[in-house]
């Protein structure tokens, strides 16, 4: 089958067309047909269409919502100037998966879209005020375009994180707070850290219940999982996205005190002050220039401000391998993923340096020589954990999951 790969922000779409099937699954033949990016829907948009590794389609529409822009999609990638192979009509896409971020505790799994699940996922939005909104709207606007016979599929970035025992997933505050209101963390990236796991037990050969890593997402949002048994047993970010690791503009881990001093301060109520956490701090507010860690890295030599924060980012994710490595009593891995996971040998270097007493031991020939979606192994053969940069495919996890619920069988 044909599964339309939604992922709606406030303002942008990314999509992808993968085909897949439960045999292809198996044999890990998927193909992904197209992909794309619609950027600042709202008024004179960017539309940017991949096939084959080249861009086919860019323009620049106007499109008042999300409705409109999937529509326009559509429209494209089915006619005669697309000729997408596999791509032929509104009838050649067979299910639509959505990534959802926060199913809160209703949701361990992905799920079938239903009304109900739907009015479930509008009770989570106070818990995700920022993703569940969009989420819902590319979901209202699927359902508007493809009508009923297209079925519709929710895959939730906490779901992975169910799985975590209440001494990890609770706070040291009163328990009415969890009780009444649901306040405990959550984690996010979920469909990341699964993703990357799972693919490391194809490289190694390792059973479910032989699964015993941790799991490196590093990015603009970043976030680590200590995975016991296959499972998600403890992760980095937590209620909100903003707990955890330093970010590209999220602060993280952070003194609660500080929030009432930035308001004292600055003046400001607690919207001005989570602003600030949110959209000011993190490596843009230690260098004071950038969250691109590319112009970090350029600029780590003549600029002191810069070189900080990418120390502060490399020093915060070393406390949290050595938490992790307690918690599962030792680990067989780690593996990192994501964009700066992925591509920066250079924040790689400085997050492995100074563990050998934990066991780790990288060569820096190999950390050099992955990047641009390679995979592979950086430990040395003697090193008593390994280590491994494995790209992430939330956008297959999303699509092998849809086929899986329609099909009726359990998600692979």
């Amino acid at each position: 089958m044909n599964v339309f790969v939604l992922n709606c922000g406030s303002s942008s779409l990314k999509f992808q067309i993968i085909n897949t099937s439960v045999d292809m699954i198996k044999k890990n033949e998927d193909k992904m047909l197209c992909k794309g990016l619609v950027e600042r829907i709202g008024g004179k948009a960017i539309v940017t269409i991949k096939a084959n590794g080249k861009t086919v389609h860019k323009s620049e529409p106007v499109f008042d919502d999300h409705k409109a822009a999937i529509k326009y999609i559509i429209e494209w990638i089915t006619s005669d100037d697309a000729k997408i192979p596999g791509v032929d009509g509104l009838e050649s896409i067979n299910a639509i998966g959505h990534r959802t971020v926060h199913g809160g505790e209703a949701f361990n799994s992905s799920m079938l879209i239903t009304e109900e699940v739907m009015d479930t996922m509008e009770d989570c939005v106070e818990l995700a005020p920022l993703h569940n909104p969009a989420n819902i709207m590319g979901i209202r606007a699927a359902q508007e375009v493809f009508g009923d016979k297209v079925p519709n599929v929710g895959v939730f970035d906490t779901a992975f994180h169910a799985t975590m025992p209440p001494e990890n997933y609770n706070y040291a505050i009163p328990h009415r707070y969890y009780d009444e209101y649901k306040v405990r963390k959550y984690g996010f990236h979920g469909t990341s850290h699964r993703f990357v796991a799972n693919r490391w037990r194809e490289l190694t050969g390792k059973s479910i219940e032989e699964t015993n890593v941790v799991t490196l997402h590093l990015g603009n949002g970043s976030s680590m999982c200590a995975i016991k048994e296959g499972k998600s047993f403890d992760t980095s970010m937590g209620f909100t996205p903003l707990e955890g690791m330093v970010m590209g503009t999220r602060c993280g881990d952070l003194d609660p005190s500080v929030v009432e001093f930035i308001m004292k301060k600055d003046k400001v109520d607690i919207n001005g002050a989570m602003s600030v956490l949110n959209k000011e701090s993190g490596v843009l507010g230690i260098s004071g220039f950038t969250n691109d860690f590319r112009d970090l890295e350029g600029a780590m030599d003549e600029n002191p401000k810069a070189a900080l924060a990418l120390k502060m980012f490399s020093q915060r994710i070393k406390k949290y391998i050595g938490a992790y490595m307690a918690e599962l009593n030792g680990t067989q891995s780690l593996i990192f993923t994501g964009g700066i996971g992925e591509n920066s040998s250079v924040m790689r270097n400085m997050i492995l340096t100074g563990l050998e007493m934990c066991g780790i031991e990288f060569s820096k020939d190999l950390n050099n020589e992955i990047f641009a979606g390679k995979e592979g192994k950086i430990s040395t053969d003697d090193s008593n954990v390994a280590v491994y940069v494995i790209p992430t495919n939330e956008e297959l996890v999303i699509a092998r999951d849809t086929c899986c619920i329609i099909e009726g069988v359990e998600c692979i």
